[in-house]
């Protein structure tokens, strides 16, 4: 799969997606690229995977993210078979929030 979408499009596409520089300009540019359904799924795929890995049950996560048991699974399999991409982005969004916390309590 991984060598099918390396392609010089898909190259120019993260290009552009490491310029943004909050979540704004995300919000921004993502509105642009994507149907509003596309942008909710894959934001709800980002939540099950979130969800799996604090341990929580295929029921409790179709129930909050309305992701269907076919997707959790998928999202399931990325996670323990994937390219770790998921785990990548958690580390470093655990270390970003921690930050966040400690500037704010130092203010």
């Amino acid at each position: 799969m991984s060598k099918k979408i390396r392609t010089e499009a898909v190259d120019h596409l993260f290009d552009a997606i490491l310029t943004l520089q909050n979540k704004e300009e995300c919000y921004t540019f993502f509105e642009d690229v994507c149907t509003v359904n596309e942008l909710l799924s894959l934001s709800q795929r980002y939540e099950v995977a979130r969800m799996l890995r604090a341990q929580k049950t295929y029921l409790d996560i179709a129930e909050k993210t309305g992701a269907s048991t076919a997707t959790i699974s998928r999202v399931n399999r990325s996670l323990n078979y994937g390219n770790d991409g998921y785990d990548m982005v958690f580390a470093r969004t655990k270390v970003n929030e921690e930050e966040e916390k400690e500037e704010k309590e130092e203010n």
